[in-house]
């Protein structure tokens, strides 16, 4: 597992692939496993802070909870079109609270971003990446993709 700044210095291509993409919507599709085992999908806001890439939400909701008894998520960028010529980012990874000692500079971080500051608790999260990919389809029909660990571009002929 690797934080946001390690993901960059060994994938730097598909890290720069995947900012882009969460950067470009601004929100990020977190996927937990709720109490009985489903999948809960959920939009949620990020932040790449301090070489990390950070989730804050609100206290006790149920993705936190979820995060709480499973910390395994997958972080998907946000699909706004049907094509797949936009590209789609997919982080495979597992959450940690962030220390206690670093939430006042966080908190700082998110103030001069949002000029917002929660009035009691919240949940703040830094992202431990075990795999990661980037997906998309060209005019001409090929599905490209490339993945990490590996790094490495493969194609097909989309069906």
């Amino acid at each position: 597992m690797v934080s946001w700044n390690d993901f960059e210095q060994q994938a730097p291509e598909l890290a720069a692939l995947a900012r882009e993409r969460f950067d470009a919507t601004g929100l990020a599709l977190l996927g937990t496993l709720r109490r009985d085992g489903w999948p809960r999908i959920s939009p949620i806001e990020y932040t790449f802070w301090d070489g990390e890439l950070v989730f804050g939400g609100i206290w006790q909701s149920k993705k936190f909870l979820d995060i709480a008894r499973d910390n395994r998520v997958t972080i998907h960028s946000a699909t706004t079109n049907k094509n797949g010529q936009e590209g789609d980012a997919k982080l495979y990874a597992r959450l940690a609270p962030l220390a206690q000692d670093r939430e006042e500079a966080y908190w700082q971080h998110i103030f001069e971003l949002m000029d917002w500051r929660p009035s009691g608790p919240a949940h703040v999260y830094t992202t431990d990446i075990t795999s990661a990919a980037y997906i998309r389809f060209g005019d001409d029909g090929i599905m490209r993709w490339l993945t990490w660990p590996g790094n490495d571009w493969r194609s097909r002929k989309a069906e």
